[in-house]
């Protein structure tokens, strides 16, 4: 049953879906929007790489010259001027981090490399040998103050931030923005796998997608309308690898320093903002399988748990928020 809400719009004539797609952020993306049959695209795709661009040139750990990779190279008290984006994604991974009890942790980098999920050292390079433990757990998001009125945040001494688990999300968002700020009303956005969709189709239908499933999971698909909203999935299966008879998921727990080895396969997390919903989603990964719905049910966020049973079957559990907005 299609929501009241979402009831198909008029049909749309001498319009048409256009595609677009690229590279940022070390994965894919793509745009499906509408507009006239006749359209020179060039133009949306300049801009849209334009602002990926940028939010790399902000917050990617991978470039030496980028101001996350600066500000981590800070001395302890100094404070650094952030651009509003760096800022405003630094805003929400405290907030998520503090709700989720440090299960999200935007200081979770020395973890992330240690393990061969960073920029070097990497897990899939010759020579890579597996930990054997984790790296002491110290926790500095706690120690990270932002100073509201000048855009800044201090270094406490020694943090490096790893906001891989939000900055896609946040992408998503500005490309959404980009799209907008260029009368483009209608459309689809997928950044690695992250999704926001506005408007509707020329057929008049809404931009119906189903949540991930990891694989072999027989399961009945989860199908939703991405009417002004977004989707954010995080997945023990995505860039995992073996070691000593172990898979080593890329989701790290930044309260062990380890990564996560729970029976919660993937999460999927439904909110208006896509940065929002891939910062919950890596949160409520962490959290596992019987802590992760209790958080979902006590923010009020809507969610789709998918866990690997002992005898090898996949179950789901669904949020309260999400069985209502599917009733």
């Amino acid at each position: 049953m299609i929501p009241p809400t979402l009831q198909p719009a008029p049909l749309v004539l001498g319009q048409a879906v256009h595609r677009l797609a690229g590279r940022s952020m070390g994965t894919t993306w793509q745009v499906d929007w509408v507009g006239p049959r006749q359209v020179q695209p060039t133009a949306v795709q300049h801009a849209l790489q334009i602002a990926l661009d940028e939010l790399v040139r902000q917050m990617s750990t991978w470039e030496a010259d980028s101001e996350l990779s600066r500000f981590c190279r800070l001395p302890e008290g100094a404070w650094q001027v952030l651009p509003p984006d760096f800022f405003l994604v630094m805003q929400a991974a405290l907030q998520v981090a503090e709700a989720s009890g440090g299960a999200f942790d935007p200081t979770v980098a020395p973890a992330v490399d240690h393990w061969g999920f960073g920029p070097t050292g990497r897990h899939d390079e010759a020579g890579f040998s597996a930990p054997a433990a984790a790296l002491p757990v110290a926790p500095a998001w706690q120690a990270l103050q932002l100073d509201s009125h000048q855009h800044a945040m201090r270094q406490p001494g020694g943090c490096r931030l790893d906001l891989s688990a939000i900055a896609k999300g946040h992408g998503v968002d500005v490309m959404a923005r980009v799209l907008r700020e260029r009368g483009i009303a209608s459309f689809l956005v997928e950044l690695g796998g992250e999704l926001r969709g506005e408007g509707h189709k020329p057929d008049g239908q809404p931009w119906w997608v189903a949540l991930e499933h990891p694989p072999g999971a027989e399961l009945p698909s989860t199908v939703l309308a991405l009417h002004g909203l977004s989707v954010a999935t995080s997945g023990d299966y995505r860039r995992a690898y073996q070691a000593g008879g172990q898979v080593r998921s890329h989701t790290i727990d930044p309260r062990t320093g380890e990564p996560v080895a729970h029976g919660l396969a993937s999460v999927s997390v439904l909110h208006a903002d896509a940065m929002w919903a891939d910062a919950w989603a890596t949160a409520l990964t962490v959290l596992g399988p019987q802590a992760g719905p209790a958080c979902a049910q006590a923010q009020g966020l809507a969610a789709l748990f998918i866990s690997r049973e002992a005898d090898g079957r996949f179950s789901e559990h669904l949020s309260p928020a999400l069985r209502a907005f599917l009733a």
